[in-house]
């Protein structure tokens, strides 16, 4: 297989679900900005339904508390686009999903309104989480439009996932 930096969405998925599959390990999914993007990728690889427990669609902080379990106090110190959110979504994913071994999360401002100094729109956080270890956390800004920014929010989910397995 080609190297991870040059694949495409869908290999990025086939490779997911495959090395998921060999190493029987269970994900689970919460989204905000990419809105289901991530699942749908993944569910588009037949065999997904042997890795992928479940994805949620977190994208009101209301969801983040009442789905993921998202404190106030995070969610007030730091809003919702921001790494404590991310790992904190990770971090309920597994919590609320007995399943799952591996949790990925997405949060961020996709466009074209909504941006700010502190956090400009483009502004993405990702965190990936193995059940009983600390979260990995990474962000950009990402610069385009919405669907762009959405799209390599999707590709850059994808390849933490895949560096996770690997």
């Amino acid at each position: 297989m080609t190297d991870n930096a040059t694949m495409t969405i869908s290999e990025l998925a086939k490779a997911i679900i495959t090395l998921a599959s060999e190493k029987n390990v269970m994900l689970v999914l919460a989204e905000s900005c990419t809105g289901g993007m991530i699942a749908a990728a993944l569910t588009d690889i037949a065999g997904s339904s042997a890795v992928l427990d479940r994805g949620l669609v977190t994208y009101s902080n209301q969801a983040k508390q009442d789905l993921l379990g998202v404190s106030d106090d995070i969610l007030a110190s730091y809003g919702a686009v921001s790494a404590e959110t991310a790992i904190a979504m990770t971090t309920g994913a597994l919590l609320k999903t007995p399943a799952a071994q591996l949790a990925a999360s997405v949060t961020g401002i996709a466009g074209p309104g909504g941006g700010s100094q502190d956090k400009p729109v483009g502004l993405v956080h990702f965190s990936c989480q193995w059940r009983g270890k600390p979260a990995v956390h990474d962000h950009h800004i990402f610069t385009g439009d919405r669907d762009t920014v959405r799209n390599k929010s999707l590709l850059n989910s994808l390849t933490m996932i895949y560096n996770e397995l690997k």
